[in-house]
């Protein structure tokens, strides 16, 4: 084949979160958009629904062939690209292949027995993008539990935001199905034209889950040796807990709950004006002579 992807046409600029902006330091900004496109391509394949479940497992191993270099086959250049400009930094390769076993996972896995069941598969389909940007960032290992709170935090978001398209395009359900039953909820109400009680019940619950990994996120931004990362990761946070209330207020069946992009931007730089105040708040101060 000429190439093993099947673009989607989304691109950073469709994602409820900023991808590689400003704030983080320009030598960088070339890896991240390397990250994304390789993370963007492998995505759109778990998620056409005109391939076969073992057509995208072929293509995603491909892909992992290529991360690990055992194949040059140019069909998967955008797995040589990450492999070959992140050389040195060598924690990538197995975020890559992480995010591989989660797509995977979306080739044949369409439903989820309850809330760790979901985090099980959040740890490898979102936790590894922050572990990759905190490594790209010189670390520490030791953030990586805030970050994946958080990381695991957008996903649920997403798959809120996403529950009714992805139930009818693809007849994939990310919502607890312990929480399904307990709230006499059936997943063919997500076809319908808004939720009914039971179904908000269980949004709710999950909601619950997303504030209580926001709650474990907060310690990211001062454990973080990056300055600018730091800054990107409250805008991130800011707008996490902006999109949880509106999904909280909302009905994402009956219609799609985001930001508007003048909302998003001043949702973004209170959070990095927060973390600023932090910052200064927390500087080393110099005692004035007499005190």
């Amino acid at each position: 084949m000429t190439t093993a992807e099947t673009p989607s046409g989304k691109g950073a600029g469709d994602e409820n979160f900023p991808v590689g902006s400003f704030l983080l330091p320009r030598r960088l900004r070339p890896k991240v958009a390397i990250f994304y496109a390789y993370a963007r391509a492998i995505d759109d394949i778990a998620d056409n629904p005109a391939l076969s479940p073992d057509d995208k497992i072929a293509r995603l191993d491909g892909f992992d062939r290529a991360l690990t270099g055992e194949t040059g086959d140019p069909a998967y250049e955008k797995a040589h690209r990450v492999r070959e400009t992140m050389a040195e930094t060598g924690q990538v390769i197995r975020h890559c292949r992480d995010l591989i076993v989660a797509f995977k996972q979306d080739a044949v896995k369409s439903r989820y027995d309850d809330w760790d069941d979901l985090m099980g598969y959040c740890r490898h389909s979102a936790a590894p993008v922050g572990r990759f940007l905190i490594d790209l960032h010189g670390g520490p290992d030791s953030a990586w539990p805030a970050a994946d709170a958080l990381c695991n935090a957008l996903q649920v978001i997403n798959h809120l935001q996403d529950c009714a398209d992805d139930y009818r395009n693809l007849d994939r359900v990310y919502l607890p199905g312990d929480w399904m039953a307990a709230e006499g909820a059936a997943v063919e109400e997500l076809a319908l034209p808004a939720m009914p009680p039971g179904l908000k019940r269980v949004k709710d619950r999950c909601l619950d889950g997303v504030d209580a990994l926001l709650r474990d996120a907060r310690p990211l931004m001062p454990a973080l040796r990056s300055r600018r990362l730091a800054w990107e990761s409250a805008a991130i946070l800011a707008l996490a807990h902006a999109l949880s209330k509106r999904l909280r207020a909302g009905d994402p069946v009956a219609a799609r709950i985001e930001l508007s992009k003048p909302s998003a931007a001043l949702t973004a730089g209170r959070g990095v004006l927060g973390e600023l105040g932090r910052a200064w708040m927390m500087r080393p101060r110099t005692p004035t002579p007499g005190t």
